[in-house]
């Protein structure tokens, strides 16, 4: 029964979504980075990521020997730090509120901290004498910050609570006395540093390969016409949450509870695979069946006997439980060229650039255009 709800998935509409899951289970759930049209990461405020842009650019004339410094090592930080400071108002100045604080280090082991750091600053930055607490997007204690932090927007204060001054100062403390980052070992030396766990090193170190790999985008120079709208749109999606039951030809939208696994996307803003299909090619003027089965019925099929060769950029790329029966199609990608796909693959991931192959019973192809 499980699995024929998800042969359904990518997904019902929200009323038939609800209604089909409740009568299975009565009857009987990878975070990973992506860039939008424009330059700007999907899961990135605007701001934000132009602060991250900036004090790359800046850096060289604070440390004129570290080399490797790029946005995403910033991006990697501050999305494990403070999540991009989503929920916070960013000023056009970089000025952001409410103001960013940690736990109180007072050692209680609230928030995981079981040493006291003594105040350093009283309470110019962390707002509060009793101790020390850190401070800001990139969440540097006030000792920390009275070492490295920097004024990149010029009004005379290095403030960790302004995106501007906190992203170059995070550059400055990466790039310690002169590293090159563009090498693994000291990227990962300089993100130790950081926070001297590895599993943090690892967590961050996703996170810069998911940005990195979304600041590069897949050449259409050969490309054109609706086809070219189409793939331009699914790329502007990258980074964006994968979200049970969302998306819709106007764009990411909440989803619903629950997918086969226990994900709900009821909170969560963005696509599922079908979401992402519906809305690239919405853009181009085509109106597609909300589900992944149903788009296998729409346009030249492409059987799975031809191979993935046969597949053009801009044709919807299906997946089956059983290869040749459409009925259990379980999953939709847009095929963008060179054996790759513009992917909402599972709960957790982000919109993202998947291999063809990525998914397992490829059922073929549909050519819309």
């Amino acid at each position: 029964m499980l699995l024929l709800f998800c042969a359904v998935c990518c997904a019902a509409p929200v009323s038939s979504a609800i209604s089909a899951y409740v009568a299975l289970a009565t009857g009987a759930r990878d975070d990973g980075g992506g860039i939008a049209v424009g330059g700007s990461v999907a899961d990135i405020p605007p701001r934000m990521l132009a602060a991250y842009q900036r004090a790359a650019q800046q850096v060289g004339k604070h440390v004129p020997t570290c080399r490797g410094m790029r946005w995403p090592i910033l991006a990697g930080i501050a999305k494990v730090e403070s999540n991009q400071a989503i929920g916070r108002s960013v000023a056009g100045n970089g000025d952001i509120r409410p103001k960013i604080y940690g736990v109180l280090l007072n050692g209680s082991g609230a928030g995981g901290n079981t040493t006291v750091f003594p105040d350093t600053d009283g309470g110019r930055w962390d707002g509060t004498a009793t101790g020390e607490r850190a401070v800001g997007p990139f969440q540097f204690l006030p000792s920390t910050w009275d070492g490295i932090g920097k004024d990149a927007g010029g009004d005379g204060t290095a403030d960790p609570h302004n995106a501007d001054d906190a992203a170059l100062g995070a550059a400055v403390y990466l790039c310690g006395n002169g590293r090159n980052l563009a090498k693994e070992a000291q990227l990962r030396a300089a993100i130790f540093q950081y926070n001297r766990s590895d599993e943090y090193v690892a967590n961050v170190r996703g996170w810069i390969d998911q940005y990195t790999a979304a600041a590069k985008g897949p050449a259409l120079d050969n490309v054109a016409g609706d086809v070219r709208t189409v793939l331009e749109a699914a790329l502007s999606q990258r980074g964006v949450p994968y979200s049970w039951g969302g998306g819709t030809a106007k764009g990411p939208s909440t989803g619903v509870c629950c997918s086969p696994s226990g994900k709900s996307g009821a909170s969560i803003r963005g696509f599922d695979c079908s979401g992402l299909t519906t809305y690239a090619y919405a853009q181009a003027g085509i109106r597609l069946p909300r589900t992944a089965a149903a788009q296998a019925g729409v346009g030249q099929r492409i059987p799975a006997s031809a191979g993935t060769r046969a597949l053009k950029p801009g044709d919807l790329v299906f997946y089956a439980y059983a290869p040749g029966r459409d009925s259990t199609i379980y999953h939709v990608g847009i095929y963008v060229g060179g054996g790759q796909m513009v992917n909402a693959a599972r709960p957790g991931t982000l919109v993202r650039l998947d291999a063809v192959d990525a998914m397992s019973g490829y059922a073929g192809g549909a050519r819309l255009l």
